[in-house]
């Protein structure tokens, strides 16, 4: 495709032109930085010939703003797919155009247009692989796709109708679902409850099923896409066929639908339902080996079940700009403190082992973020790093992993809350100890007067003589006050008592091949 269409000038500065903005700020994942200048300029001379076209009909032009300021933003605070509404604030920008790979999540108060890309697909090779699929005996087919192949998705659905007009005169008909695409075009999202956001966000799809007025339709939205099924069709009934490379976002699909089984400590548990085939747009082939998952799905039940017996964690901020991310925060928070364990609250970035490394006192680190970067292989890390999801099944005393998953933290805003998640009298099976356990009640307290008894514990913890440090190395701290009176190194003491240090001493200068304060000796021959 030419330069122009794949980056969308003409759609791009129509919404910036129409919209009237005045400071755009253009967000580049590192792999497409190096357009970035070709954008710009485009934009500009697009937007320019805008202006000059703009008037009322009359000849008198429109009163506008002065010429819109393009900014180019590059190396995202979190994930690239997310708009990042920190760095656009930084140019005071009404508005950020985001290029690539997205997880299209809604943003907190800035408007977005997304320009996804367009990657090559051959639609004829790829229509004839679905009624492959949906013409044998077995499940109908739900297509699903990358966002980059989303301009060509009205051309395979026309694809799939023809083909599907020429099978039901054979007497045989092609069950085939497509999903759309959201609008590249959003605006800040309000705090809404999860059915009310997917039934704003799901389009028509009348075209794709035989409707009636008293059929009624279960609307489902993920990674940007949404389609919708009739109340007596499950998502398992279907064969999932994704359209797409190996990504995050076909991990995500394969994560929250994929059909398993694991087994872990004598228990099995059967993962949805669904079965996914992958059809490679590169190498136009079929994939259908997504076992990789089950190992994941077996990796992920066990940080669960570890994070159960943690005392100390740490919430990791993943996102500053996803709507709902601070009220997802809190509702973590109080559950671990309803947990009976202390929750303290990081912000560091893109994590990786290094920074969190610098919290040895967390157990486990819970990470809130958009669901294209939540999960991490926490192999390299000091600690485990799970998502809200499993923090929920981790901290709810009675909850139990029924086989569904999700990726998304905004599924679980507001989620109620059992009456098992006060109840710590209880003990608790732990698998690592091998036992039962008992939960400690923490209670958070703002009291002065707590916060004074808690000084003088750990002064007097700090205060230990080098004798007593065996005695407390046996007692399992509950709060980072505790672990820090743990360490043999607590950092540099401003009441120093010690022996006052020596003074300096002035070294050598000059060069190694001769410093200052030697004498040169010829050699004698």
């Amino acid at each position: 495709m030419d330069f122009e269409n794949s980056y969308e000038i003409d759609e791009t500065s129509d919404y910036i032109h129409t919209n009237n903005f005045s400071r755009v700020a253009l967000q580049f994942p590192d792999e497409l930085l190096k357009d970035s200048t070709r954008v710009v300029r485009a934009l500009r001379d697009k937007l320019r010939l805008l202006q000059k076209c703009d008037d009322h009909g009359d000849g008198s032009p429109i009163e506008r703003k002065k010429e819109a300021g393009l900014y180019v933003m590059a190396d995202a605070t979190y994930g690239s797919c997310c708009i990042d509404e920190v760095g656009a604030a930084h140019i005071n920008a009404d508005c950020v155009v985001h290029y690539g790979h997205t997880c299209l999540s809604p943003t907190s108060t800035l408007p977005g247009y997304y320009v996804f890309g367009k990657a090559s697909l051959s639609v004829a090779h790829c229509t004839e692989k679905i009624c492959t699929l949906a013409s044998s005996p077995g499940k109908p087919v739900l297509v699903l796709f990358g966002l980059e192949y989303a301009y060509a998705m009205h051309d395979l659905k026309e694809a799939l109708a023809d083909e599907g007009s020429k099978v039901s005169s054979s007497s045989s008909t092609l069950d085939i679902c497509c999903a759309d695409a959201l609008s590249s075009a959003v605006k800040p999202s309000k705090m809404q409850k999860t059915s009310d956001r997917q039934a704003a966000a799901v389009t028509d799809l009348s075209d794709d099923f035989e409707s009636s007025d008293a059929e009624v339709y279960k609307s489902y939205s993920i990674g940007g896409l949404t389609w919708s099924l009739s109340n007596d069709r499950k998502i398992k009934d279907y064969l999932l066929f994704w359209i797409g490379s190996d990504n995050s976002a076909f991990a995500n699909i394969v994560l929250t639908f994929n059909d398993c089984e694991i087994a872990f400590a004598n228990i099995v548990l059967t993962f949805n339902d669904c079965e996914i085939v992958r059809y490679d747009a590169t190498e136009k082939c079929l994939t259908t080996d997504v076992s990789q998952t089950t190992r994941i799905l077996k990796r992920r039940y066990y940080l669960v079940e570890k994070a159960k017996d943690a005392n100390v964690v740490g919430i990791v901020v993943g996102t500053l700009g996803v709507a709902g991310y601070l009220h997802m925060i809190h509702q973590i928070k109080d559950l671990i403190t309803k947990a009976g364990k202390k929750a303290y609250m990081l912000v560091v970035g893109r994590p990786n082992p290094a920074k969190l490394a610098n919290f040895p006192e967390c157990d486990v680190f819970v990470y809130v973020s958009c669901p294209q970067t939540a999960l991490f292989d926490s192999k390299e890390f000091l600690a485990p790093v799970i998502t809200p999801f499993e923090a929920m099944l981790a901290f709810r005393r009675g909850s139990l992993w029924t086989g569904e998953y999700t990726m998304e933290f905004r599924d679980l805003i507001d989620m109620p809350s059992s009456e098992a998640d006060t109840n710590l009298a209880e003990p608790r099976y732990s698998f690592f100890e091998g036992g039962y356990v008992e939960e400690l009640d923490v209670e958070e307290n703002d009291n002065d007067k707590d916060g004074l008894a808690l000084a003088v514990a750990t002064e007097k913890a700090l205060r230990l003589r080098d004798e007593d440090r065996n005695t407390l190395a046996k007692i399992t701290p509950k709060s980072g006050a505790e672990y820090l009176a743990m360490r043999s190194y607590q950092g540099l003491d401003i009441n120093y008592d010690g022996p006052a240090p020596k003074p300096l001493l002035i070294g050598r200068t000059g060069r190694a091949a001769g410093y200052e304060d030697e004498k040169l000796v010829k050699p004698e021959y």
